[in-house]
């Protein structure tokens, strides 16, 4: 029996009307008086990794896979289009290339006797919408004859979209640019570069970019994808992963300083998730970087999120082969972490502000945080977070750090290192955890009993999984998304010890993921949000400044250890409103009794948002609105007065107690 099924049916018979009745309403007294802590500004946050072609193929816009032809198959992607009185070649080269930093390119020999080209089917697909503008661009080279090159955008069915011609080629290299206006939506266009005339030309560097990025910059972020992001009002980001950080071997690693400059500049590098999974293999994912380091900086600017980059530690992916790099060998890969900081917050008199003042951004990033490695674990890591430890407070002593506690939240390597660190005086532990929704529910009060003093916890990576770890099966159900709900009221009943959190992984292509579930899920044209997704904005847009104290009475706990409600409270010091988050996980609406000490004066009239559905329910492409919250207002709001929470449920009031 699954963790959905078995959940659903414990909740169902413990909490009937029966239950409720026999042990009266339930209690929840909120002490509005009696600030608490102070919640993180950047409490909620989110977790960016170029897994599920999160990157490439998915926020970074660009539409052609293998512009460069750099991938091992460099052909990769391409279909050689060749009618039958067609005669021509094709070859790729790496004499006299655009770039030596991508060498490769493709020769095309054509004798002139029929159009002959190559076609790329971009990453499942290219999604095009009518009457919106393409932006193509190329490094072409024109080494014999006077060739037209017809560039065309197909439809998935075959129809012609648009098409354009360039002529007149240069025996040296040039860019070469056309724009593409498709008379129709299609979510599976290719676009074709065909040889008209005889002729012999190179090409390279191919892009196709819609027009309409995030804020319009050319070879931006897809629009649709950033908002999506934006609208979660997130505290932080946290980037650029994830196990791609560390890399199954160190050559693999994500270096940072190689994903700055010009595109054609940055190498590429396969990606992890190739070919991590056999059941779910990815040949043609790679990372081309078009999403680097100052574009990962500029979107933490655009959406008012912090800054959190992880930076490898000298260790590779302990989950592959675990390679190390030698303590004494180690300096490297500290001097990048300082470098990354002079890079973020350093004067244009500096060698690496200077960097990014040529980048385009002369005023600093504001950077607070570093990651010192990612899930890695035991005495190895300790001894070279140490050595970073050392070196990043002794010259920017401002900088918080975030150490690594393994992968899982209970076992002897997560003891050891939360043991190690915080006899180092660690800033901030990145736990995780991946675990079915019972998990979740059973360890909502997991934060109660953790020590006030000493490190704070960061909730790295934390999903509900609605099968098994790794299962194909996992879905975003409202189950899953309850479960995450009542567990994230624990992290902010505990928020002076918990200082941030975030979901993972954040983005899924439904045509080539690796991993689920998933927060946002997209194809090449649409995306829709999940019931996890409307969570983690409620929590965030309603996190409010302080916590206030809860009291639960006639509240029922399962032999499973879960609730019947779960709750926490805090104030806005603004707008003067308590806010509370209330969970009811059973299968049946619960009126229960709310109580709000110590306060002067209440407004009769709150505000709700409230997210509930079947707990199997879930959002799709057909249906992203199944699952949505609803904001409503209610009139009885007083000291004390009673609310009745739907079944299946996440709500949050917002009462005015000036």
């Amino acid at each position: 029996m699954s963790f959905s099924l078995k959940t659903h049916l414990l909740l169902a018979a413990l909490f009937a009307g029966a239950v409720i009745t026999a042990f009266g309403d339930p209690i929840i007294t909120v002490q509005a008086d009696q600030a608490g802590a102070v919640i993180n500004p950047a409490m909620w946050g989110i977790f960016f990794e170029d897994i599920n072609f999160g990157a490439d193929g998915g926020l970074y816009a660009e539409l052609v896979k293998n512009r460069g032809f750099e991938f091992p198959d460099p052909l990769m992607g391409w279909i050689k289009i060749c009618p039958s009185l067609a005669q021509g070649e094709l070859s790729v080269r790496d004499d006299g290339p655009f770039d030596q930093n991508n060498p490769h390119y493709v020769r095309m020999i054509s004798e002139g006797t029929a159009p002959f080209g190559l076609s790329n089917e971009g990453f499942r697909g290219m999604g095009v919408k009518r009457g919106e503008a393409y932006d193509f661009s190329a490094q072409i080279r024109g080494m014999d004859g006077s060739p037209i090159l017809r560039v065309q955008l197909y439809g998935g069915d075959g129809t012609l979209l648009d098409a354009v011609e360039l002529a007149g080629f240069s025996q040296n290299w040039n860019k070469y640019t056309a724009t593409l206006h498709p008379k129709d939506t299609d979510a599976r266009a290719r676009l074709a570069l065909v040889l008209d005339g005889k002729g012999v030309i190179d090409l390279d560097m191919v892009s196709l970019f819609p027009r309409h990025t995030w804020k319009n910059r050319p070879g931006g972020l897809r629009a649709d994808m950033v908002q999506a992001l934006a609208d979660l009002h997130p505290g932080f980001l946290r980037f650029p992963g994830g196990c791609i950080v560390e890399g199954s071997t160190l050559d693999r690693r994500y270096q940072w300083k190689k994903t700055l400059g010009p595109t054609a500049d940055r190498p590429l590098l396969i990606n992890r998730w190739n070919y991590e999974f056999q059941h779910r293999p990815t040949p043609d994912y790679f990372q081309t970087f078009g999403l680097g380091f100052f574009e990962y900086f500029q979107l933490c600017e655009d959406i008012g999120a912090q800054p959190l980059p992880i930076l490898n530690c000298g260790m590779a992916c302990q989950f592959n082969s675990g390679e190390l790099c030698p303590l004494d060998e180690l300096q490297p890969y500290v001097q990048d972490a300082l470098d990354l900081v002079e890079f973020a917050n350093g004067g244009t008199n500096t060698t690496w502000g200077a960097k990014r003042a040529e980048l385009g951004h002369a005023e600093p990033f504001n950077l607070k945080m570093i990651g010192v490695g990612n899930e890695q674990w035991g005495r190895q890591y300790l001894d070279r977070y140490a050595l970073f430890a050392a070196a990043i407070k002794r010259k920017y002593p401002g900088i918080e750090l975030v150490s690594a506690a393994g992968p899982s939240p209970d076992d002897v390597r997560f003891k050891f290192a939360w043991a190690n660190l915080r006899a180092l005086h660690a800033d901030v532990i990145d736990e995780h955890c991946y675990a079915g929704p019972d998990w979740f529910f059973a360890n909502a009060n997991r934060y109660d009993h953790y020590e006030r003093m000493g490190p704070k916890v960061f909730m790295g990576e934390y999903a509900a999984q609605s099968d098994k770890i790794v299962s194909t099966k996992n879905r975003n159900t409202v189950e899953t998304a309850l479960a995450e709900a009542a567990y994230m009221t624990g992290l902010e009943r505990n928020a002076d010890v918990v200082r941030m959190a975030s979901y993972a992984p954040l983005f899924a292509n439904t045509d080539a993921w690796q991993w689920t579930p998933d927060l946002i899920w997209v194809n090449s044209l649409q995306l829709y949000k999940t019931p996890n997704y409307y969570v983690q904005q409620m929590f965030s847009r309603n996190r409010g400044d302080v916590i206030l104290p809860v009291k639960l009475a006639d509240i029922v706990t399962s032999a499973a250890g879960m609730d019947a409600l779960y709750v926490s409270a805090t104030r806005d010091n603004q707008s003067e409103e308590i806010i509370l988050k209330v969970v009811n996980p059973a299968a049946n609406a619960l009126t229960t009794q709310i109580k709000l000490d110590g306060v002067p004066q209440i407004e009769p009239e709150g505000k709700a948002v409230t997210l509930t559905g079947a707990t199997v329910d879930m959002n799709s492409m057909e249906e992203p609105g199944k699952i949505l919250p609803i904001e409503s207002k209610f009139e009885n709001a007083a000291a004390d007065f009673f609310y009745t929470f739907p079944a299946n449920s996440l709500t949050v009031l917002r009462i005015d107690a000036r």
